[in-house]
């Protein structure tokens, strides 16, 4: 594969979930939204070459996504009744510009989470690993452990309100 597609199938994985939120915001329809990203999928995937590294991926990438339930509307007779009155252009771009910021700091908030985990040490980190990496249930891990399961469940408790709080502290520009 090369560079160019790589970056660009980076830059649809990362932003896909963003985009998904967004058409099915505009659509209402889970299935038309499934056909709607499958297109945008393809468009963004044929239209990488233009697009500007030196801007944002995820606005460029809710245009051709907009761009797509356009073309769905125009073929309103197979659509259900609701696609075809549209939000005014404000109205969208409001939500694509809602739904960028949203993406920005869930992303934002998963950089802090792995900066967060990789301070964790000893027994939180082993527990931590065992239910989120391995995806190990609290019994099992209690198992492995030699602990009740009664403990690791308050241990990963514990875990996840001081991985909040540390969050919390670095988004307010604090050291973990």
């Amino acid at each position: 594969m090369d560079p160019s597609t790589r970056q660009a199938f980076t830059n649809w994985t990362q932003a896909q979930p963003a985009v998904s939120a967004y058409v099915f915001a505009l659509t209402g329809d889970r299935a038309l939204r499934d056909e709607i990203l499958q297109a945008t999928a393809l468009s963004v995937l044929e239209s990488f070459g233009t697009y500007d590294a030196s801007r944002p991926f995820l606005p460029w990438a809710l245009s051709i996504a907009r761009n797509e339930v356009a073309n769905a509307r125009r073929q309103a007779r197979r659509l259900p009744m609701h696609l075809s009155t549209t939000l005014s252009d404000a109205a969208e771009e409001a939500l694509a510009r809602a739904v960028d910021a949203i993406a920005r700091e869930e992303h934002e908030r998963l950089a802090h989470l792995g900066e967060c985990v990789k301070l964790l040490e000893g027994r939180a980190r082993e527990i931590c690993d065992y239910r989120y990496r391995a995806g190990l249930k609290p019994g099992r891990i209690a198992q492995l452990l030699g602990l009740a399961p009664n403990t690791v469940s308050k241990a990963l408790e514990r875990l996840r309100g001081d991985l909040r709080d540390c969050i919390e502290r670095r988004e307010a520009g604090g050291a973990a």
